[in-house]
């Protein structure tokens, strides 16, 4: 659907369009597609809400979460960590210990097909409530 398109069915300005449909596409979220014979944009997004979903997890942890662990690492790394107190310290580590261990189980996740994704997101439901219950 080209851009002009967009902005008349969702009743905006087109310049909100564009600066959406460019935010879209620095996340993968959509992407141009030439309809032959019109020299419009066209843009296009996956039907697949499982490969959306890991598109947004994907670009989520690029953004945000790897960067947090970058600078965690660099304040684990400079000469004036040491000066922090003990408590201020353990937690940096522990923070960046936690952040490193769900990055990993993240990118694990990411390499499932959608189907075993379900499943153990299911299966993870059970072990919930399981664990609730475990002394």
């Amino acid at each position: 659907m080209p851009a002009d398109e967009i902005a008349e069915t969702l009743s905006v300005a087109r310049s909100n369009v564009s600066n959406s449909l460019k935010e879209l596409q620095n996340w993968n979220l959509i992407q141009i597609v030439h309809v032959m014979g019109n020299r419009k944009d066209h843009f296009s997004t996956s039907t697949d809400v499982w490969e959306l979903f890991k598109t947004v997890v994907r670009e989520r942890k690029e953004r945000e979460f790897d960067p947090t662990i970058h600078i965690l690492k660099a304040c684990l790394d400079s000469p004036d960590f040491t000066q922090e107190s003990q408590g201020a310290q353990q937690r940096i580590e522990e923070t960046l210990a936690l952040m490193e261990s769900l990055s990993e189980w993240g990118e694990d996740m990411l390499e499932l097909d959608h189907e075993s994704l379900l499943r153990l997101m299911k299966i993870g439901n059970k072990v919930k409530f399981l664990f609730k219950y475990l002394p």
